[in-house]
C-alpha cells in the first residue's frame, strides 16, 4: 500500500493546486467488513464504495497517516499517472496501544 497526502503544488501559471504527493509504501493487508449495520458502511455500500479494515505495522511514518490522507493498492498499478485502486482512509486507531500494528477504516472508490 502507498499512502499519500494532499500538498500544494506549483501549477506553473503562478498559483497552486491540491495533489496527492505519495509518503511511503508498505506492505498492508486489506479485510472487506461485511454484515455491519454501521450506518456509513451500509451508505458506503448503496453507492458502490466497499469499505476495508486496512492493517499495516506501526511505524514513525505509519503513525503519521490521518483521515485527511488517502491510500492505494501499489500492486494493482496505475493507469493514466493516476492509481486504479484508491482508499480514503476515515479512520486510524492504533488497536493493541502498543503501535505494533495500525489500522484504518478505508472505503474502495472514495477520496479523501
Amino acid at each position: 500500500m502507498t499512502f499519500q497526502v494532499r500538498q500544494d503544488v506549483d501549477d506553473g501559471f503562478g498559483g497552486t493546486r491540491g495533489e496527492w504527493v505519495d509518503q511511503f509504501t508498505v506492505p498492508g493487508r486489506l479485510e472487506p467488513r461485511y454484515g455491519s449495520n454501521a450506518e456509513s458502511i451500509m451508505a458506503a455500500r448503496m453507492q458502490s464504495m466497499q469499505p476495508y479494515n486496512l492493517t499495516i505495522r506501526g511505524s514513525t511514518a505509519a503513525r503519521q497517516v490521518t483521515a485527511n490522507w488517502r491510500a492505494y493498492d501499489a500492486r494493482a498499478g496505475k493507469t493514466g499517472g493516476k492509481p486504479n485502486r484508491v482508499f480514503g482512509i476515515k479512520t486510524v486507531v492504533n488497536p493493541d496501544e502498543r503501535g505494533q500494528y495500525i489500522e484504518m477504516l478505508a472505503i474502495e472508490g472514495e477520496e479523501t
